[in-house]
């Protein structure tokens, strides 16, 4: 399967209309279209025929929630769908590249919401079922008054320089051979750069010293928002985390742009260009 060069979920073209969610009548006219278009999902799953979206003119649950309006005019709206063998997954459509770069995003958007609604059907509050509003924007508790909201996780990810040399490390789940940059999930307290410097010491005892942020990413398994910085490494002897990493080294810029273009001699590999940490990486290299 051919791979596309461009990072993935980005560019999502909706209006997503925040201030008619709560307008009922306006939402049943908007529903009530023949031109509305509902994507239907099953975990990170949706319909594809000859390798374009497939959307239906109803929804398959019973819970629907709004994606936003088009261009046209059109609504779109998702939904939770049975399983079946001919689904395509989220990440072989991104690394494929036959979809518009707008549907990806708006994949992303559906994928986010649908598995929060699945999660979080039951008030954390007091325990009782609750029911959507606002479009599937929020959930409400009758029995105690208490409103959730869907929430994206905030994840750093950065590549870490020190002089000519880039950090990369592997998890053991990974493809044979695939190394990445350093990630991890921002904690409650933290800005960004002390999250970012947390992660690297724990995760290979290197201390980053000045961060800069490049790009950020949504990334929809399930829903975070992938954070890209590049930092300046303080010092260059590495100490793993086993339980985080397999192993962590520093790869010089040459062997760094074969990994990129496949042609490693020991079939290393960087992740595909639809990561946030294909474009870190490649932002770290001097042109050639």
């Amino acid at each position: 399967m051919p791979h596309s060069s461009a990072l993935a979920f980005l560019g999502n073209p909706l209006d997503r209309c925040a201030n008619q969610r709560s307008d009922e009548a306006w939402l049943s006219r908007l529903l009530d279209q023949p031109s509305t278009r509902h994507i239907r999902m099953s975990g990170d799953k949706t319909f594809i025929r000859d390798g374009k979206l497939q959307t239906f003119q109803a929804a398959e649950a019973a819970e629907c929630v709004l994606l936003g309006v088009d261009a046209e005019g059109t609504g779109w709206f998702a939904s939770a769908a049975q399983a079946e063998e001919n689904l395509m997954d989220l990440r072989s459509l991104a690394a494929a590249g036959t979809l518009a770069r707008g549907e990806l995003g708006i994949l992303a958007q559906a994928r986010a919401l649908l598995h929060w609604h699945e999660h979080h059907g039951f008030c954390a509050n007091c325990g009782i079922k609750t029911q959507m509003r606002d479009a599937g924007y929020r959930r409400h508790c009758a029995a105690c008054a208490t409103d959730h909201f869907p929430r994206t996780d905030p994840v750093i990810i950065i590549a870490v320089r020190h002089k000519t040399r880039l950090l990369l490390g592997r998890q053991s789940a990974w493809p044979e051979g695939m190394y990445s940059t350093l990630a991890g999930f921002m904690e409650p307290g933290e800005t960004i750069e002390e999250a970012a410097r947390r992660e690297v010491f724990e995760e290979a005892g290197i201390r980053v010293g000045d961060i800069k942020f490049h790009l950020n990413q949504p990334w929809p398994f399930p829903s975070s928002l992938m954070i890209g910085l590049i930092g300046e490494a303080l010092n260059d002897d590495i100490v793993i985390d086993p339980k985080e990493l397999e192993t962590a080294r520093w790869f010089e810029e040459a062997e760094v742009r074969s990994m990129l273009e496949e042609t490693h001699g020991l079939g290393l590999k960087a992740p595909q260009p639809l990561a946030i940490a294909h474009h870190l990486i490649r932002a770290c290299l001097q042109p050639p």
